[in-house]
């Protein structure tokens, strides 16, 4: 079916179905997002939280963020895979983690932000926006016109 992603865990327990089409996909390298997603960044597939069925029992973290608003990250409790989050700052809006899809070859980041952040090491896309920390109003303010 056009416009389905579909993802989920490392073990099984949690899968999830996207309708639509990603409002935006950006690549972050803040400290909190290395630190969750154990490696130099995470990749966010940003959708409306109404497009996101997800089935299995998941477990949440919630911590502020630099600008002071909530993240709330979700992962299997079993396996410990990260499947997404949400933003205080952006509600109803969801962050799957690029990472549990099942095929990450249907998205690319249009965006890097907190690259001041990244790892010396880290392999950052110049050829598209880069922002040295979140851009002023946040990511939804660089989002493309849908």
């Amino acid at each position: 079916m056009e416009g389905m992603i579909e993802g989920g865990c490392l073990c099984g327990a949690v899968r999830y179905q996207v309708v639509g089409e990603p409002m935006m996909v950006g690549n972050c390298y803040c400290t909190d997002c290395r630190r969750a997603s154990g490696t130099s960044h995470a990749t966010h597939v940003v959708f409306p939280e109404t497009a996101v069925t997800v089935t299995g029992e998941v477990s949440a973290y919630a911590s502020p963020a630099d600008s002071g608003n909530l993240v709330t990250r979700t992962f299997c409790p079993t396996c410990g895979c990260a499947i997404h989050s949400t933003n205080a700052a952006m509600p109803g809006m969801i962050f799957i983690r690029a990472s549990s899809l099942d095929d990450p070859d249907s998205i690319e980041p249009q965006m890097t932000v907190y690259a001041s952040r990244a790892p010396k090491w880290a392999a950052i896309d110049h050829g598209k926006p880069v922002f040295a920390v979140m851009p002023e109003g946040g990511p939804q303010s660089v989002m493309p016109e849908a």
